[in-house]
Order: C-alpha cells, then structure tokens, then sequence
C-alpha cells in the first residue's frame, strides 16, 4: 500500500469504529470505475472490515452484474429506472446473473433520481415489492430533472419528495438509502426521513449506517468521507499519471533518434 491507501484505509477503520461506516461505493456508470481502480477499493473495504457497493451502468447491464458477482460485490444499485417495465428487466437480469442463495447475503436497489420515476411510485412500489429490490433516492439528479440546481437538494420540497418514498420503502417492507449532495445541511432531512423509514446514507464513496443522522455523529463521518473521497482521487490521478509517463524517457530517445535519422537522409 502506497501512502495515500495506508491513510485511506486508516479512514475507513475509524469510520466503521466511530461513524457508522457499513460500505464503501464504486460505479461504472456515471463515475466510470475501471476494473483495476475497483480492486484497490475492494481490497481497502475488505481489510477495513466494511461492504462494497456497486452501481451498474444500468437497469438490464448484464456485463457489469457478471463482473460484481466476480468481484464479490454485497450491494448493486440499478441507475436511472424510470419504469415498472425498467425496474422488472433489473429483477430479470439480477435473477439470471445471481442464484438465489447468494441473494440472500446480498442488497438490490434501484435508483429514484428523476421526477418521472416518483410519479410513478405506486407502481415502482409494486414491481420492487415483488422483486424484493429496494430505493436509494438521488437527490441531485432528482433536482436536476425539475429543474433545479444543487441548492434544492436541502429543501422542504426536496424532504417531502424523500418522505414519500421512505412511506412507500416503510409499507413494503423494503430498504431505502438516500444520496446526492449529502453534507452536514442534510441531516435535518435525513434524520426526518429516518422517523419513517431510512437505513442508509451515502455521499460519493461511503455509505452510512442511517441512524447517525439521529445521533450526532454524521457531520464528523462525513467530513472523513470527504477525506477519503478526496486521497482516492489523487491516488487515482498518480496512478494513471505513473503510467502515462513510464514509457516518457523511452519516447524522447526514440523521437530524437529519428530526427536524426531525417536530417542524414536530407539530400544535399
């Protein structure tokens, strides 16, 4: 482990220990996770004691479910389902990929983040219901899809938006995490949805325990996720840098080499 992974890794123990830290989260779709970056995080969540979670590229991506299955991954999240139809195709292909002793240890969950989907939520409710796949709400996109920017994320209409699915995850029996733009502003919004139904949290890398919304630990967790976050990019950034360069010395020989080879082959 390099020096940035050995202070990651100290980030998440503390998390765990202190701040309600249960998993750590990678996407291959919007965040675009390569294989080799998922490794280094599955390896600091293993030896940190927390759960991976892992968004798809989509609701029937049926590649990504092959590699999470490989990987070992404990949640998969399903992006930008806006149908019962959408949300039946996730259950179909999470039902091909994964037998269904391995679900038992495993989360499903689909993402409403689009105004589209929540007016559809009734509905969504049944079909999720029956596939036993649970909500995450993200609340960014769900903005953006009115309309609004990143400041409506904390509002009132944003928490009665978030309470009407926790209503629905309470009534079916079914988990929630909420998400997008989630900062120290959340937690009246988190803790009220808590009071209804709410299991998880997450901002960019890190997943919640919910009830630390309630108790006073969640601005401190989030500033570490933040942390983390913030060393798991500049771990990336040098590792891609490393190899952008390492053929650097190589290339200028090579490059002088046949200038050289040019200019004696100019005619007199």
């Amino acid at each position: 482990m390099n020096t940035y992974e050995k202070r990651m890794l100290a980030i998440l123990e503390e998390g765990k220990a202190k701040y309600g830290f249960l998993s750590v989260k990678a996407e291959f779709e919007a965040e675009g996770t390569r294989s080799d970056e998922f490794l280094r995080l599955l390896e600091l969540a293993r030896r940190a004691g927390l759960k991976v979670a892992l968004k798809i590229g989509g609701c029937e991506a049926i590649r990504d479910l092959i590699e999470a299955r490989s990987f070992g991954v404990d949640m998969i999240i399903a992006p930008m389902v806006e149908t019962p139809y959408a949300l039946s195709k996730f259950i179909a292909a999470k039902d091909k990929v994964f037998p269904k002793d391995e679900q038992a240890d495993m989360a499903f969950l689909f993402n409403v983040e689009t105004i589209s989907t929540f007016e559809k939520l009734s509905a969504m409710g049944d079909v999720a219901q029956a596939g036993q796949v649970g909500f995450v709400f993200g609340r960014v996109d769900f903005a953006g899809s009115m309309g609004h920017d990143r400041s409506f994320v904390n509002s009132e209409d944003m928490a009665g938006y978030v309470n009407a699915v926790a209503d629905e995850a309470k009534a079916r029996g079914l988990e929630l995490v909420v998400g997008g733009g989630v900062s120290p502003d959340s937690i009246p919004l988190l803790a009220g949805a808590y009071a209804r139904r709410l299991d998880r949290f997450e901002t960019r890398k890190v997943i919640f325990d919910a009830v630390t919304a309630t108790d006073g630990r969640a601005a401190a967790g989030m500033e570490l996720a933040i942390e983390f976050e913030l060393l798991w990019l500049k771990n990336k950034r040098d590792f891609y840098r490393n190899i952008a360069e390492e053929d650097a010395a190589r290339i200028a020989m090579m490059e002088a080499r046949a200038a050289a080879t040019a200019k004696t082959n100019e005619p007199a």
